[in-house]
């Protein structure tokens, strides 16, 4: 091989390198910044095929609908805790801070947060609808035949 060709080969080699070590620094910055979403189902019972549960510790996202007769808010602090369904089990949402004017009862709403125990999430943000008409597009997906009634389940029982 001729000296020319075998430097023109190292100058590729190395910006392929140089390339993949870029990509792969980038995915791993991401992966700490990823949330993936779950429904209070998927989340309890798992996601996907594999029924796949998130980690205790992991950002997510969740959706479904607030239980009425669930908020419970501290008087003394800004600490607000509800409850979730979808069609399935209840998830409750820790959240410290003032929720957002639209937010109410037997409302769909999207909640970042961190999963702390198996069915409660601390969250950093509360999203509620922003009118009648709107529901975000995986809120309505996961709620999809759910009539807006209310539940017949009693709430002291926690059944």
């Amino acid at each position: 091989m001729n000296p020319r060709r075998k430097k023109r080969l190292l100058v590729i080699i190395a910006v392929l390198f140089g390339i993949g070590a870029s990509i792969g620094l980038v995915l791993y910055a991401l992966q700490e910044n990823i949330n993936l979403f779950y429904t209070p189902s998927e989340l309890i019972e798992g996601k996907g095929p594999d029924k796949e549960k998130p980690q205790i510790g992991q950002k997510l996202r969740i959706g479904g609908m607030v239980v009425p007769g669930s908020v419970i808010r501290n008087e003394q602090s800004l600490q607000v805790s509800f409850k979730l369904i979808d069609t399935g089990p209840l998830v409750t949402i820790k959240y410290q801070g003032i929720l957002p004017d639209l937010f109410r009862e037997g409302q769909g709403i999207v909640a970042q947060g961190v999963l702390v125990e198996p069915n409660v999430i601390e969250a950093f943000e509360v999203l509620a609808k922003h009118d009648e008409e709107y529901m975000p597009a995986e809120v309505a997906e996961a709620v999809k035949g759910i009539k807006h009634e209310k539940p017949k389940y009693n709430l002291d029982s926690g059944s």
